[in-house]
């Protein structure tokens, strides 16, 4: 950043068991880095052939798919179509929110992978509306799943951050990919919100739309996802609810023992 020439985008490519969790959160932690750039997406290759033995052998292999935004599934030449679909449902168990190209050789166009803009919530509710739709219930053969929640009275934002924080420092390291849009009570505007690990990150992203229900919705995508717990957490942060509740909800705030 501090050479005189300007650069279109800086790739960042890994080795193949690496955890993409500490590059990304430098572009949310790092100030320079952060005034600088802007983190646009994290893309993932995946072997159609061999990903269901890897599936079942690599953990590693489960949390790069649930961190990815794109993910390229590659040698589809070596597979048959409802081999190809297979894979694919099983990569959905673990991450329905990422963008899925075939590929052969890697054969995708340069504007599939970079300038995507992936880790702005605005642009996923351009692309992807059906991410308010509802609730998300997927098949879960793996250790690294996905969960969803929605609310739809507003959310107390103290309430909330109180929340969200203890969930993220007591079960962070498991919690891979978390993002939300929340309505908060009073406001009008989206408020976006995501984390990797315990690292997170969040601002307004402009108004409701006229005529759009103003629901708030949560996804959890990381291992050993205690779906009770996190629901009434989350739903505990609706403005409005009960004192008595809300004190009950606070206690189980701490993750329960395993």
């Amino acid at each position: 950043m501090k050479r005189r020439d300007k650069f279109d985008g800086i790739i960042v490519e890994t080795t193949g068991l690496a955890d993409p969790a500490p590059v990304a959160q430098t572009f949310f932690v790092d100030d320079d880095v952060k005034r600088a750039t802007k983190l646009d997406a994290i893309v993932t290759v995946v072997d159609a052939k061999h990903l269901p033995a890897r599936l079942n052998d690599s953990a590693e292999a489960q949390e790069q798919i649930a961190f990815a935004d794109i993910i390229v599934l590659n040698k589809m030449d070596l597979v048959t179509e409802a081999e190809a679909a297979e894979v694919e449902k099983r990569i959905r168990a673990i991450n329905p929110y990422a963008e899925i190209r075939r590929a052969t050789k890697s054969d995708v166009p340069i504007s599939a992978v970079i300038g995507r803009d992936a880790f702005n919530l605005e642009r996923i509710l351009e692309r992807e509306p059906e991410f308010l739709s509802g609730e998300d219930d997927h098949e879960h053969d793996s250790e690294v799943n996905s969960v969803s929640f929605e609310v739809d009275r507003p959310i107390d934002p103290e309430r909330f951050n109180a929340w969200i924080t203890q969930v993220l420092s007591s079960k962070g390291q498991d919690l891979l990919r978390t993002k939300g849009i929340l309505a908060y009570e009073g406001d009008d505007r989206r408020f976006a919100f995501q984390a990797v690990h315990m690292i997170a990150d969040g601002d307004f992203i402009g108004p409701w739309k006229e005529g759009d229900p103003r629901r708030s919705k949560l996804v959890f995508i990381g291992r050993d996802l205690n779906r009770p717990w996190l629901r009434r957490g989350f739903e505990a942060c609706q403005a409005g609810e009960d004192e008595a509740k809300i004190n009950a909800e606070i206690a189980r705030w701490s993750p329960p023992e395993a």
